[in-house]
């Protein structure tokens, strides 16, 4: 038997470091080479899967999930390391689109604690180094892995990506990254190797953004130069280049769920890592496919909802695109953590959302006020209300909403899960 359950490790990790955030890789590399070095001594030498890293400030998951669900419809054995988590931690770990066991996380835990020795490590980084361990005993074919925060100091980084991706780039963790877009160009695209594969699914990098893909002196992939998207109405053809050169063509590949830019990356990297792709089985994967709280549609009590972890003005943009005119009113759940540009995350909303409800996350020590949210509406001239919790905001807005309006939850992961929590305890939702 274990010595402790997953909970209870998970509640000794978040306390164990100084910090939530510590950027760097001499702690987790050092710990990483302590294990391979005792399974290389045990005859039970560590043999990776290939690896795609995805890095980007939005549209990580997205892509991660599709490369995901294409493989699986390939035949392929695949893992996936994602973060944060909505409702269980091991969302985070993944074979084959299923949550690892507990006892398979608990058991790499165990591993990383005996090797560890006096290395304090983040409750990230414990997490990465458990994701690799399951990873290499599940035996697979590739595994994806998602970069936490940034990409050349991010934990992930201590894997050499066989295929790496750059989903975009957008001002966000600026007291980690860099505030402007170049300093996070550069930190994100830290996770490119030398001759290997770049995917870059930026339209509009940062100034100089040639000049710094060359620096990474990796073979870059750049759309709508190396691959391209033609968009109609419901769905989209894709030319792709393989790393020899050839060119590559996808037709009639759905619209719908995520962005078509997002699923043209996760094409473009999979085809550079060597696999063979059908168009069928590419419209199967991909046809409806949806992520948790990236424009998530729920029906609450007879009500539309929208769940949406958009958290940075970028990514609000990208929502505020798909809220298309109703019959209704929009009306929004909100609340963000305390390094995120409240300001400009609800301009593009601004003459969208009627009225705005507000809370502090209540599961986080880096939650804004909800007054100083709310001074901010006030100031903008938005019509906002203060609330107690993020539950108390989402029933009233539920409660207060006609049959024809439709309530919008983000700003965070937090702000989403709050909700998911919520609503999976109670009668009338239907995800």
């Amino acid at each position: 038997m274990p010595e402790r359950n997953l909970a209870e490790w998970l509640t000794l990790l978040e306390a164990r470091h100084p910090t939530e955030i510590d950027l760097g890789l001499s702690r987790v590399a050092a710990v990483w080479s302590s294990i391979e070095q005792r399974r290389r001594q045990q005859g039970n030498a560590i043999s990776l899967p290939t690896a795609i890293t995805v890095a980007g400030t939005n549209g990580k998951g997205s892509c991660l999930t599709s490369m995901q669900a294409i493989m699986v419809a390939h035949d392929y054995r695949v893992g996936t390391f994602t973060s944060p988590h909505f409702l269980h931690y091991n969302e985070r770990i993944c074979v084959q689109g299923q949550p690892a066991d507990d006892w398979v996380i608990v058991a790499a835990f165990e591993e990383i604690e005996l090797l560890r020795g006096d290395i304090s490590l983040t409750y990230f980084e414990f997490g990465t180094l458990a994701a690799l361990l399951v990873f290499v005993d599940a035996e697979l074919d590739f595994m994806l892995l998602e970069v936490g925060l940034g990409g050349r100091l991010d934990a992930i980084n201590i894997i050499d990506a066989d295929v790496a991706v750059v989903t975009s780039i957008a001002l966000d963790h600026q007291a980690w990254l860099g505030d402007t877009r170049e300093l996070i160009a550069v930190e994100k695209l830290g996770i490119a190797r030398p001759s290997r594969p770049l995917v870059i699914a930026e339209v509009d990098g940062p100034e100089g953004f040639d000049k710094m893909i060359a620096a990474t002196a990796a073979q870059p992939f750049v759309i709508g130069k190396d691959f391209c998207l033609q968009i109609d109405a419901d769905h989209f053809s894709l030319t792709v280049q393989t790393p020899d050169g050839e060119s590559q063509c996808f037709q009639q590949l759905p619209t719908s769920g995520l962005l078509p830019s997002n699923k043209a990356a996760a094409i473009q990297a999979l085809i550079c890592a060597g696999v063979k792709l059908d168009n069928h089985k590419l419209i199967g994967a991909l046809d409806k496919l949806g992520l948790t709280g990236r424009q998530q549609v729920l029906q609450v009590n007879g009500r539309r909802v929208i769940l949406d972890v958009a958290h940075n003005p970028a990514a609000a943009s990208v929502l505020a695109a798909s809220l298309t005119p109703i019959a209704g009113r929009y009306t929004a759940v909100a609340s963000v953590l305390d390094d995120k540009d409240w300001r400009g995350i609800i301009q593009p909303l601004r003459g969208i959302i009627a009225e705005w409800r507000i809370a502090e996350i209540g599961d986080s020590d880096r939650a804004t006020k909800a007054q100083t949210l709310h001074e901010v509406l006030y100031n903008e001239g938005l019509k906002g209300a203060l609330f107690a919790s993020l539950e108390e905001a989402f029933d009233n807005a539920i409660a207060e909403a006609g049959e024809d309006d439709t309530v919008v939850v983000f700003g965070s992961f937090h702000t989403v899960t709050a909700v998911l929590n919520m609503q999976r305890q109670r009668d009338g939702c239907v995800i």
